[in-house]
């Protein structure tokens, strides 16, 4: 199996875990009388086998990428620092604040344009280093 598959495998049993884990809570305690859809101990045996799954397929994918951590690294930065610039303030001219009588002149180091520019590099960027790590994914037998 390569990257690709496992890493979906791997979400399937995140899911199927939670499912397992969301029926031992949700039918472990019932009213007296009442018909229990689930058993809530065979569910979390279900989760426990699940878990013992994942931790080895995660093993195994970890292990896979280990020469392309430096990339998987600098793409969660660099979406991470893209979010953040998108939230930059570049206000610059007057502007009335509700906490003044009048209006505020700003100013701003790095304009809008700028701004948009910074994002549109590194946006350029995440996508050169996704579409190696798919090529890596793809390939890469686990």
């Amino acid at each position: 199996m390569n990257i690709t598959k496992a890493l979906k495998q791997k979400n399937k049993l995140v899911s199927k875990t939670n499912e397992y884990i969301s029926h031992v809570s949700a039918y472990n305690s019932i009213q007296e009388g009442t018909t229990r859809p689930y058993d809530a101990r065979e569910a979390l045996e279900k989760a426990m086998a699940s878990v013992d799954e994942l931790v080895a397929l995660k093993t195994a994918i970890h292990k896979a990428n280990a020469k392309v951590y430096d990339k998987i690294f600098k793409l969660a930065e660099l979406k991470s620092l893209v979010s953040k610039l998108k939230g930059l303030d570049c206000k610059e001219g007057m502007h009335q604040s509700y906490r003044m009588d009048s209006p505020v002149k700003y100013t701003a180091q790095i304009s809008i344009v700028a701004k948009d520019q910074w994002i549109e590099k590194l946006e350029s960027q995440i996508e050169m280093l996704q579409e190696e790590l798919e090529a890596h994914n793809a390939k890469t037998k686990i």
